[in-house]
């Protein structure tokens, strides 16, 4: 997830006080938690370069500063300082987003902000300040979900944390590969559209990144757990879209609340037969052990929905990256409806 920023604390104080679109405070906590994040960063080679940096953060760093320039070489993605210095923060998440919805729907909260526009979270670099936001949400179902990675979508050259430093090489590099894709496009008040175009980066720069090293058992690895997640989304969008429909029905409110509860109970077991479909995989089982409620799947579609939709155009186009971007601008000129329907083939 990508949590934004303004590009200078006067910008944000002067359009702020013009606006009024959210609280001086908010914006003054994201500055400060971004600029101690800046504070602590040195460049990338100077950590690889020190001798007592970790052999294994010194890999992970090397491999992403090769990944880095294959963005710019191979998925013309953009070419800045983003991701050449590196920062440890001393812990495993960079912000906390905090979702939420009503208790009887699954349509999520929005919240506008300079330059991002109005998004379906608030972000913190505060867990603490998160978790005490989302208490405040009164008659709200709320999740409080870290981020490993943020973007200020160009405002700043954006620092590589100890957060984005996975085990896992296909996640590693495509955390990278997905906020840069925020850089290449971003249109205010189309959350939908930003994730899925970068969701879509994330997996299409990865598959590129593996097949031009002919590595075909790591994206073979990789491809499973794209089918995986699918999978798993599928059945969370299942549960939302029946939650939906109860939600809109004429039942009484307390017959909704029971209902609710067993729809997510239901949830529960049918992942327990995905789980033995895909032999015991427990990679989701963390999530899953969670109390669930409406603000968890709130997301599911604005990260989901369009990703099909990019994966037809490039492969209309012959997977020729150059022509896309010139496709998806011209999509970016489009409503926020007409560009929904155009990527979900709606002839309506």
């Amino acid at each position: 997830m990508t949590f934004h920023l303004c590009k200078s604390l006067l910008l944000c104080v002067v359009l702020t006080a013009l606006s009024g679109c959210s609280s001086l405070s908010y914006y003054l906590d994201a500055v400060n938690g971004h600029a101690e994040i800046l504070n602590q960063t040195r460049p990338v080679s100077e950590v690889i370069a020190d001798p007592d940096t970790n052999a294994e953060v010194r890999a992970a760093l090397q491999d992403i500063q090769r990944a880095r320039q294959f963005a710019v070489d191979a998925l013309q993605l953009p070419a800045n300082d983003s991701y050449r210095y590196y920062a440890d923060i001393g812990r495993e998440y960079a912000v906390w987003n905090v979702i939420a919805t009503p208790e009887l729907s699954v349509e999520p909260r929005q919240w506008c902000f300079l330059f991002a526009g109005c998004l379906n979270y608030r972000g913190y670099f505060s867990e603490q300040q998160a978790n005490d936001y989302a208490l405040q949400q009164e008659g709200y179902d709320t999740y409080v979900a870290g981020a490993r990675a943020y973007s200020t979508l160009g405002w700043f050259d954006d620092p590589l944390l100890n957060t984005m430093l996975l085990r896992n090489e296909a996640r590693r590099i495509g955390i990278v590969f997905h906020e840069l894709a925020h850089q290449k496009l971003y249109l205010a008040d189309d959350p939908a559209f930003n994730e899925s175009f970068a969701v879509f980066i994330e997996q299409e720069g990865v598959r590129r990144w593996f097949a031009t090293r002919e590595r075909t058992q790591a994206y073979a690895r990789y491809h499973q757990t794209v089918d995986r997640r699918r999978q798993f989304h599928a059945l969370l969008l299942n549960t939302r879209q029946r939650l939906k429909q109860l939600y809109s029905s004429d039942q009484s409110e307390a017959v909704k609340r029971a209902t609710k509860q067993q729809y997510f109970a239901q949830l529960k077991q049918a992942y327990q037969t995905l789980k033995r479909q895909w032999g015991s995989y427990a990679g989701y089982d963390k999530w899953m052990q969670q109390p669930l409620n409406n603000a968890h799947l709130a997301l599911i579609a604005t990260y989901r929905e369009q990703v099909v939709g990019f994966e037809q155009l490039l492969d209309s186009l012959d997977g020729d990256l150059r022509a896309f971007y010139q496709a998806v601008e011209e999509l970016a000129r489009l409503s926020p409806e007409q560009r929904k329907k155009a990527l979900l083939n709606d002839p309506e």
